[in-house]
């Protein structure tokens, strides 16, 4: 009778090896699933110590069960570095920024990019779009460049809307930047809007020149 009452208990040596193991696996997932801040400190460390200047660092911090992320922007650096290089080619009358919730917006006009009714980067563009792809090669952020018309409507043969003008537009900036600069095209996205994200009233030759752009928004 004794070894029958023993054979009845085995049961309760597998379960608590069983409990055991349970209770290791999530204590082994816990763990991993913790940044380490430590290390997090440590990058954030040297990249005050790489660009000089920890006033002008922002971190942010996401943290998720499956890991961290750090996001680093120097925006105030980066405003500097884009509003010099508008006043050194003599572009503050056609190129300027704007910061806002989505990030830093550099509104370049047509007269700088393009010919009137095309899509082609005209050689004047070029100096600028240089300029412009040295700064945003030394950021992780992604790019947006979107397309953006008047409304004046638009009938060609190669464009038969604003809509294929605007999107013709940035795909070309946007493919100069990744082609002739080597900016990366994972962080690239090209969007046209047409005449619909005005930035002036198009009642008049002057607030239709200003709609007439391309738009580099630099994420935040």
């Amino acid at each position: 009778m004794f070894h029958e009452e023993a054979d009845k208990d085995r049961y309760l040596i597998t379960y608590a090896d069983l409990i055991t193991l349970l209770l290791g696996l999530f204590i082994i997932l816990y763990a991993i699933s913790n940044v380490d801040l430590a290390k997090y400190s440590k990058i954030t460390s040297a990249m005050e110590t790489y660009f000089g200047n920890k006033s002008n660092i922002i971190i942010k911090q996401n943290f998720s069960p499956t890991g961290g992320k750090v996001i680093a922007s120097r925006i105030d650096d980066l405003k500097t570095q884009l509003a010099n290089a508008i006043v050194k080619h003599n572009y503050t009358s056609s190129v300027t920024l704007e910061e806002n919730e989505r990030g830093i917006t550099i509104h370049i006009l047509e007269n700088i990019l393009f010919a009137s009714g095309k899509a082609e980067l005209n050689s004047k563009s070029k100096l600028v779009l240089n300029e412009l792809a040295g700064i945003l090669k030394q950021i992780p952020n992604d790019i947006r460049v979107e397309g953006h018309t008047d409304n004046i409507p638009i009938n060609s043969m190669i464009y038969p809307s604003n809509w294929h003008l605007s999107v013709a537009r940035a795909l070309s900036t946007a493919y100069y930047f990744i082609s002739e600069r080597k900016l990366n095209p994972d962080k690239v996205t090209v969007v046209g809007y047409s005449e619909y994200k005005p930035v002036a009233e198009n009642s008049s030759m002057e607030g239709r020149a200003k709609n007439r752009r391309v738009d580099i928004v630099i994420i935040k």
